[in-house]
């Protein structure tokens, strides 16, 4: 009997954490799912829609994690990536349809303010990296590099310091 109260007292404890944290648990997850799409990035210089559109699942999550944000800043947010696929269209791709999927994501999950924040950082990260490595002559004026792993690191920079 002792056992059954004491199991049912840590289930209810388990329980009242994850609902408690479950923003912080939803940001976690999704930077592993970042992760995930930055090493596929680095390694073949390609994201798989399958995976990319995994993160479809976050953005309905998203509602389910506990956070106080009105719909339409969301929709903003993945209104945003919407932009950059018309950028990818135009630029017949020199900015991926992967990324601005990817961005698409984000801003639906994030909402409008937190994707602009993130992308100020990412640009900035990636246009560092640029100079770096021309200076270093490691690159041209025409080089190419993944973008995600700048997108990840601005996002998880971000839950760091508790911008989202």
């Amino acid at each position: 009997m002792f056992q059954v109260f004491g199991t049912q007292r840590m289930t209810g404890t388990i329980a009242d954490f994850i609902v408690g944290n479950r923003w912080i648990l939803c940001q976690l997850l999704f930077a592993v799912y970042m992760i995930v799409l930055t090493v596929m990035d680095i390694k073949w210089k390609k994201l798989s829609l399958a995976v990319l559109l995994l993160g479809a699942v976050f953005l309905a999550a998203g509602f389910l994690c506990g956070r106080d944000i009105h719909m339409i800043v969301l929709a903003a947010g993945a209104g945003v990536g919407i932009v950059f696929l018309i950028v990818s269209k135009v630029t017949e791709e020199a900015f991926g349809y992967g990324d601005s999927i990817l961005i698409l994501i984000m801003g639906g999950f994030l909402g409008f303010w937190n994707i602009l924040s993130l992308l100020v950082a990412a640009f900035s990260a990636a246009a560092l990296f640029s100079i770096f490595m021309l200076i270093r002559k490691k690159f041209h004026r025409k080089s190419a590099f993944p973008f995600v792993p700048f997108l990840t690191a601005a996002y998880i920079g971000g839950m760091i310091i508790g911008a989202y």
